[in-house]
């Protein structure tokens, strides 16, 4: 078979394919980037001063956005690519595949403007990219649904949803149109020339492979490639929303996530032991001990209330604002500890490791499943001393699992939504705290005239979007984020002053801490204090007064309550009595990102982008509360290094002389048997790998 010369060139009708493929990858990347602007629009607030103003790294930001959108747009390539491929073999039918894969584009465009579009009050809520903790949501979606709907501050992200998908399918249409009339009546190509329409399409669809790989290296693009400067905004603008996503459910869904070895066993108990003080029982836990009080128990009743997003920089008694005099009024006549960090950045890790004192295992729901595990906690210690249990909550029993999980480990009885009167529901997160608290009052009466002692949890809500503030409440404030602050605070201290009234009130151990916080400020560093420094506060009964600048996580409290109560129990978890004990540091977590922060550094971990940071820490804001404290709470000014791929085996000088607190962290938190899977941790640098070890690897002691 002879080739002609017009055998050797691009068919018209292939061309014109191209050309169209080449016009719908290039608006969808302009998009994306113009989405991009709008997201940096929303947080360049959070950027610090010192690179607010600088045009060169906000370019190279947006410039590494554009290469992960381009990954992000030659995945949606490649199938296109495909097809055209398979028409041009066939040298006809051209116009039959312009609709088809019109709509396909259409649809999985969308996709993706919708997890862009989301990513902006998600981020700005989280400091995190979009990623697989928010299949944690999917279960409740009309929960998820009134969330996104009843918030007014989101109508805007919604409204980019639309009309970006909306301009994108308008634009599609006229491309297809374009296409068709070109292709429609094509002549049959000879054999000969397909085969040169199939090899340029073949080499094509080899360098929109090549797009996908996003690199030339050994491995593929990964989220580290994001990451350039000791900008935390910056470093994540660079990332693709959907990528981020996609990437972090398919690591979930590994097989080899489902367990992590990263040293050995016997050695990481040994640690566990030696920095816990602990020995271990036999047939319990290798970090077990059992406590035995001096003297004959309390029976104190015990209040705890876990207060929604409630950083410390929101309350006045921790340098914060001026929006909680309540809480401020409960510290200084209770327990203040300074230095509380939650668990982790959502409201299961805060309960999770407040009632059960086990860490939170990154962005996982530990109450999540069909399975339910058991544990002994507080709950399940208070309950088997004759204390009545009972969890007050706002939104449904079923959401997060709550109802079988919390029934199955320790609590009787469990009130939420479904308790409540139909119109005291004031959004899909259910009824306000206010009422809360007032239905919670003539239960707790009820059963403290029983005689038994009563241990009640009251979970509040109204510090989460979307944000309804009751028709009689008015703020000082005029921004409503500053003003649900005021409210929340109002209603803890109009059921405190409801609660002196009651005869139980005396013989009542009151505990307040923020389940976890939020974004308060600028982004100072990779994960920013002000998502896990929370007040923790002990008032009432048997309860010393004053401040303690100590290190205190929320694994932390039950054992306290413990002590106040003294009461025996086998203590099989991390947790210690902060009035009896003391943590050289605290480790902390918030999605995939883990921290470990002493009076000297924070060390800050994030697995998926394999990026380690280490800042000096500084002291705190001069505040009337702590003046003349030096409280060891880090506010880092500057990244003392940070490092992409850390080598195994070699220690960096800035973190070579750390204590030994951080440095030989609790290894022994390890090789978790609950069947939760993976904390995907990278490489580490062995100056801090004990450190790392201790969140990386939990074996978590069961009750069975």
């Amino acid at each position: 078979m002879l080739l002609k010369k017009e055998d050797l060139r691009w068919s018209a009708p292939l061309r014109n394919s191209l050309k169209y493929l080449l016009m719908v990858h290039l608006t969808a990347l302009a998009f994306q980037s113009v989405l991009r602007g709008l997201f940096y629009v929303a947080v360049r607030g959070q950027l610090t001063d010192d690179v607010r103003g600088d045009v060169a790294l906000t370019a190279t930001a947006f410039l590494r956005g554009l290469w992960f959108d381009n990954v992000i747009s030659c995945y949606l390539l490649l199938p296109a690519l495909v097809v055209v491929l398979v028409t041009a073999c066939v040298g006809r039918g051209w116009h039959r595949v312009v609709r088809p894969l019109g709509c396909y584009f259409g649809a999985f465009y969308t996709l993706v403007f919708m997890a862009t579009a989301a990513n902006i009050p998600y981020f700005a809520y989280f400091t995190k990219i979009l990623n697989s903790s928010i299949w944690n949501w999917a279960s409740y979606g009309g929960t998820t649904l009134g969330m996104m709907f009843g918030e007014s501050s989101y109508y805007l992200y919604i409204a980019y949803f639309f009309l970006f998908s909306a301009a994108f399918c308008l634009l599609l249409r006229r491309y297809g149109r374009a296409w068709r009339k070109s292709v429609t009546g094509a002549p049959v190509r000879p054999a000969a020339g397909r085969i040169t329409d199939v090899v340029l399409t073949l080499a094509l669809c080899g360098l929109c492979l090549f797009g996908i790989r996003g690199r030339v290296g050994y491995n593929p693009i990964k989220i580290s490639a994001a990451y350039f400067c000791d900008s935390p905004i910056l470093n994540q603008l660079g990332v693709n929303p959907m990528f981020c996503l996609l990437q972090s459910t398919l690591d979930d869904l590994r097989p080899e996530n489902a367990r992590l070895h990263l040293m050995d066993d016997e050695a990481a108990v040994r640690n566990a032991q030696r920095l816990l003080g602990r020995q271990g029982l036999p047939q319990v836990s290798p970090i077990a001990d059992r406590i035995t009080p001096e003297g004959a128990p309390t029976g104190r009743n015990v209040v705890l209330v876990l207060m929604e997003s409630m950083s410390a920089d929101l309350t006045g008694c921790l340098g914060g604002t001026k929006l909680t005099p309540a809480i401020d009024s409960l510290a200084r006549g209770g327990r203040l500890f300074a230095n509380c960090y939650s668990a982790g950045n959502h409201t299961n890790h805060g309960l999770y490791a407040t009632l059960y004192s086990f860490p939170s295992i990154l962005k996982r729901n530990a109450m999540k499943g069909s399975a339910i595990p058991t544990y002994d906690g507080l709950p399940t210690v208070l309950r088997e001393a004759g204390y009545s249990t009972l969890f007050f909550m706002t939104h449904e029993s079923q959401y997060d699992n709550m109802n079988a999980f919390l029934r199955t480990n320790g609590y009787g009885e469990i009130y939420a939504q479904e308790n409540y009167p139909a119109e005291k529901v004031a959004n899909h997160f259910g009824v306000q705290d206010d009422f809360l608290f007032d239905y919670a009052l003539p239960v707790l009466r009820r059963h403290a005239a029983t005689g038994r002692p009563f241990f009640a949890t009251l979970l509040t809500i109204s510090n989460h979007p979307p944000y309804v503030l009751p028709a009689s409440f008015r703020p000082r404030s005029a921004e409503m984020e500053q003003a649900i602050v005021e409210y929340a605070d109002w209603a803890i201290g109009r059921f405190m002053q409801a609660a002196r009234r009651e005869k139980w009130f005396e013989n009542t151990i009151f505990v307040f801490v923020g389940d976890h916080g939020k974004m308060v400020g600028q982004a100072d560093c990779e994960l920013p204090a002000s998502y896990n420094h929370v007040p923790l506060i002990f008032y009432g009964a048997d309860t010393p007064r004053g401040r303690d600048e100590a290190w205190a996580g929320q694994v932390d409290i039950a054992p306290t309550i413990l002590g106040l109560l003294r009461l025996p129990y086998v203590r099989q978890h991390f947790g210690i009595d902060l009035l009896r004990e003391q943590r050289p540091c605290i480790f902390y977590s918030a999605d995939n990102t883990v921290a470990a922060r002493d009076a000297e550094h924070l060390y800050v971990y994030n697995p998926d982008a394999e990026r380690a940071f280490c800042y000096p820490a500084r002291p705190p804001r001069p505040t009337k509360a702590c003046a003349t404290t030096a409280s060891p709470c880090c506010r880092p000014p500057k990244c003392w290094w940070s490092r992409a791929k850390p080598a195994t085996g070699r220690s960096r000088e800035g973190i070579r002389n750390w204590p030994s607190g951080i440095r030989n962290w609790p290894s022994g938190i390890r090789n978790e048997k609950l069947g939760i899977r993976n904390w995907p941790f990278g490489r580490s640098d062995k100056a801090c790998s004990n450190c790392r070890a201790a969140t990386r690897n939990m074996q978590f002691p069961i009750r069975h």
